[in-house]
């Protein structure tokens, strides 16, 4: 377990900038890389921490955070209940992923019990989640599934190598494929229009605040990369901000205030696009963070810490 005593908590300055959103998170796969049971089988030791955020005086502020799992093994892919009363993720034990629940500091509770693993878990606002459910076939397909862990159906029947999503809204869905560069498409849950909006994108899919709109890590010809924001209406996109510092990745969160996270080296860092650039909102010491979460209230941050 890694110490959470030298959690450093930096303030930074912003101007106030109201908008609400949502959160989701998505499964462990790199580039051209299945999130199967080959996957499950070696995925990296990780963790969910739980941190405080607070907004106060014109200042985001990260408290000390807590390590949310302890189980030996891969815990990863937070999201937030849509009602704030919960988290969800993916736990691989024994070979096997799962989804997993708690509320508050209670303990984990199982939800899905297929023989099939399921990754990316994303609460919706009819109570129900989509994951990405790895067949027992090797197709990777967005399924429908009850709160309590019941799979339902295939949002997409036809629709393989999906590694990662993210709802702009109710009927339209982004989906990250798998491929030699993977894409970016988006297909309308009604009319199965598919349209391809992008290509060499990074794995984080993330709803834009107050916007039918989602945000994704665009590599460039010279590998530099920048986060984009595709519009839903116009399937249009466009670049928002260079990502900060060399070597960042992609993973990224937006709190419902309208500020972009990112874990940078051993620094939390925050943008808005009222402000200056690149901001230091805490220094995360030793800890190796990746996939990030924010509440629906804006009050609490997730993120996945390397063991």
């Amino acid at each position: 377990m890694l110490p959470i005593r030298a959690f450093a908590v930096v303030a930074l300055l912003v101007i106030p900038f109201s908008v609400g959103g949502m959160g989701c998170a998505d499964p462990p796969a790199s580039e051209g890389e299945a999130a199967g049971d080959s996957i499950a089988a070696t995925a990296p030791g990780t963790d969910v921490y739980l941190a405080s955020l607070h907004t106060t005086n014109g200042s985001l502020r990260v408290g000390t955070p807590q390590p949310r799992t302890s189980h030996p093994g891969y815990d990863n892919q937070p999201a937030f209940l849509d009602d704030g009363s919960g988290l969800i993720w993916t736990s691989i034990r024994d070979g096997q992923a799962d989804v997993y629940r708690a509320s508050g500091s209670g303990q984990a509770t199982r939800l899905t019990a297929t023989p099939e693993s399921e990754f990316s878990p994303t609460p919706r606002p009819d109570g129900r989640m989509t994951l990405v459910r790895v067949e027992a076939d090797g197709r990777q397909r967005l399924w429908r599934y009850e709160m309590d862990g019941t799979p339902l159906n295939p949002v997409f029947p036809t629709i393989d190598s999906v590694g990662y999503h993210a709802w702009l809204d109710s009927t339209h869905v982004a989906l990250f494929i798998l491929g030699s560069p993977p894409t970016l498409r988006v297909v309308d849950v009604t009319t199965g229009a598919d349209t391809v909006v992008a290509a060499r994108i990074g794995r984080s899919l993330q709803p834009v605040p107050g916007r039918a709109a989602v945000s994704f890590v665009q590599v460039g010809p010279d590998s530099s990369t920048a986060i984009h924001q595709l519009d839903g209406g116009s399937l249009r996109t466009r670049p928002l901000v260079q990502t900060p510092g060399e070597g960042t990745g992609d993973f990224h969160a937006w709190t419902p205030g309208g500020h972009l996270l990112m874990a940078v080296s051993n620094t939390l860092q925050a943008w808005h696009p009222e402000a200056d650039g690149w901001h230091v909102v805490a220094d995360l010491d030793t800890m190796t963070v990746s996939r990030l979460a924010v509440s629906p209230s804006g009050t609490r941050l997730a993120f996945v810490v390397d063991e």
